[in-house]
């Protein structure tokens, strides 16, 4: 009898049990009447894995000098370009010197005068000596004339430094850079009355060439690294060759790079953060003081790791990271991984993989767990960085 010839509330269950007879019986039709799927394959091999931080930093000139007045007047002029780079001693301001002029000359007829009597003292001195000698002069005489000229010696010092220290004043009446660097804006102008003792720059001076980089590390992920290096799981990474970049605020990567300088022994009580210094070239004066950026740092090595394609990782109903990989016979298996840190377009496996294992890569989406495979070897782009160095990594 027919399924056309059946009752019409039996004909549906005969429907279904043909529909699910022929579904159990797909696999090993599929099996057996198709060739081998052609699937791209690459075989994971154990390598060395840097591990950098991607972390979050500020700009700071390497040097900073406030411009301040050594001498209390009216400034006079302006000498310098607002936002210019300057060099060290270099004329920036000049304070009216009319004032230090005159004491400059007081102070040159004081010496003169002071010499004038060095030298009559001298004389006297010499000639109550003769006479001394010559038991003309008393002994008092004597003894008075070469007071008087110990005197004379003194006030002659006494002018030179006076002298002196008219001439520094008289020198500044230009103000000069103590530094060379960038130079901000003017904090006063011509005809502002400034002074000696007073709290308040003329201008600012920072060196930006190079800069540092001020970031900071939880110190709970700097802990984590330690155990990790004294556990053996991660090698150091050489300080003096360990590259540091920078990423600007929107994501652009800074062309040279820096070095580290040093991490600091300290944790801030508020944040739990530690702050690390870097120090980067800035010909070009791109990197400027409190710019926000982002410092990727090398700070270990991850010996022997495996990793894969990202492409090749499956996630499972229950959100489980899964791969195919080809046995000795040319058929594909389905492993459960644990995932650790992403590599650029890669993520590194820490378990579920052994080296040698061909996973993958492409054609998985048309077989299944058992289904025969051809595979070949994986062709891909090389993944190089714009500035040619190792893909840039991250810690999850």
């Amino acid at each position: 009898m027919s399924i056309l010839d059946m009752p019409a509330i039996i004909r549906p269950l005969k429907v279904a049990a043909f529909v699910l007879a022929s579904i159990s019986l797909a696999p090993q039709a599929f099996a057996q009447g198709h060739p081998p799927s052609a699937v791209s394959v690459v075989a994971v091999q154990p390598e060395a894995i840097p591990i950098l931080n991607d972390l979050p930093g500020r700009i700071a000139p390497t040097r900073i000098a406030e411009v301040r007045s050594r001498v209390s007047g009216i400034v006079l002029e302006r000498v310098f370009k607002q936002g210019s780079f300057v060099k060290e001693g270099e004329v920036l301001f000049r304070v009216d010197p009319a004032q230090f002029q005159a004491q400059l000359a007081s102070a040159r007829a004081t010496l003169q005068r002071a010499q004038a009597v060095q030298v009559q003292a001298r004389q006297t001195a010499e000639r109550q000596k003769q006479l001394r000698q010559r038991d003309v002069a008393s002994g008092q005489s004597f003894d008075n004339a070469v007071a008087a000229l110990a005197q004379a010696d003194a006030d002659v010092a006494i002018a030179q430094a006076s002298l002196v220290t008219a001439r520094l004043n008289m020198d500044y009446t230009e103000i000069k850079a103590p530094i060379s660097g960038r130079i901000g804006r003017a904090l006063i102008t011509e005809g502002a009355l400034v002074s000696a003792q007073g709290a308040d720059a003329l201008a600012t001076i920072q060196q930006i060439d190079p800069v540092y980089a001020d970031f900071t590390q939880s110190a709970n992920e700097v802990l984590a690294l330690k155990r990790a290096l004294k556990a053996g799981a991660l090698t150091d990474a050489d300080p003096e060759t360990a590259p540091v970049r920078l990423m600007f605020d929107d994501g652009t990567p800074y062309g040279p790079a820096g070095r580290l300088l040093f991490l600091e022994s300290a944790v801030d009580a508020t944040t739990g953060q530690i702050t690390l210094r870097g120090e980067f070239p800035n010909p070009e004066g791109d990197l400027l003081p409190g710019m926000y950026v982002r410092v990727q740092i090398e700070q270990g090595v991850q010996q022997n790791a495996l990793a894969v394609p990202q492409q090749a990782i499956q996630r499972s109903s229950g959100g489980e990271a899964q791969i195919y990989v080809v046995d000795d016979k040319n058929t594909a298996a389905l492993k459960n991984v644990r995932l650790g840190r992403s590599i650029g377009d890669r993520w590194v496996v820490n378990d579920g993989l052994k080296a040698g294992d061909k996973v993958i890569v492409e054609g998985f989406q048309k077989i299944g767990p058992g289904a025969p495979v051809a595979p070949e070897a994986w062709k891909q782009a090389l993944n190089i960085q714009p500035n040619g160095d190792k893909p840039r990594t991250s810690v999850d």
